[in-house]
């Protein structure tokens, strides 16, 4: 082994870069771990590791979706002007193929492609179904109460339960806010102080509450929609409005979750 792949760690024990980084690395996070107070203890991870799995896998699934339905949609144009204009299903494309005759080599390749991406696409649609199917199941054996808030679905109560993880590791509510990105950021300039919209935090669960409060600002009835409509009234612009509704949602989950974990304890 060569000299420069050896170094003297701070205790004075020579070693390979790798293993004696480790050993300081673990040094470290014990004399760091000896002088904290409040640390929780390490505990198994339970059914909130399922859900992440299987959101993660459902996300996968749906984002190789999209990509293969963005190239059919180049083909299409391609193949006739206009396209598809509408969201894309895969019998819509069977039947948009159908009625087309390529004309040149070019058109015939083309047209190939296409067939093999609907192929591909009706693949992943079957995969979206068996997904679905296993997050309802698993949604429904952990108990979660998660779903009895209007907008919150199996397949964003899985987002919400897998990615949230041991919601005891957070204090409060507004601790959860500031992990998922519902807290403001606050932010100075000219001895004015204003309040930021976080770009920080856990981005899987921000979204799963964004998709809950879309969920909710499309039914004019919900809680949800009314709390909007105030903040809108009270001077609020949209967006504003908006990020105040998923801090509303973030509150509600972490409730439901201290709830759940509760009852799981009991």
């Amino acid at each position: 082994m060569s000299q420069g792949c050896r170094f003297r760690s701070a205790a004075g024990h020579e070693g390979d870069d790798d293993v004696g980084g480790v050993a300081v690395d673990a040094l470290s996070v014990a004399v760091t771990a000896l002088h904290s107070t409040g640390l929780k203890q390490v505990q198994p991870v339970g059914h909130s590791e399922v859900l992440r799995l299987l959101a993660k896998r459902n996300k996968d699934i749906g984002n190789q979706r999209i990509r293969l339905v963005c190239r059919m949609h180049a083909l299409l144009l391609e193949l006739d002007p206009g396209g598809m204009a509408k969201e894309m299903y895969a019998s819509d494309v069977g039947w948009f193929l159908a009625e087309l005759s390529p004309a040149t080599p070019a058109e015939q390749v083309r047209f190939d492609l296409a067939v093999e991406l609907l192929d591909d696409i009706r693949r992943l649609d079957e995969q979206l179904k068996t997904s679905h199917k296993r997050i309802r199941t698993a949604v429904a054996a952990s108990g979660t109460t998660l779903t009895d808030v209007f907008g919150i679905g199996p397949i964003i109560a899985a987002m919400l339960i897998g990615f949230s993880g041991d919601i005891s590791r957070f204090a409060n509510r507004d601790r959860y806010a500031a992990y998922n990105g519902t807290a403001p950021v606050e932010f100075s300039s000219g001895g004015r102080t204003v309040h930021l919209l976080s770009t920080r935090g856990n981005r899987n669960i921000n979204h799963a509450l964004h998709l809950a409060a879309v969920c909710q600002l499309r039914h004019p009835h919900s809680d949800g929609r009314a709390y909007f409509d105030r903040r809108v009234a009270e001077g609020k612009t949209n967006k504003e409005a908006l990020r105040a509704l998923k801090r509303q949602i973030s509150n509600t989950v972490y409730r439901h979750l201290v709830a759940d974990a509760a009852t799981r304890r009991g």
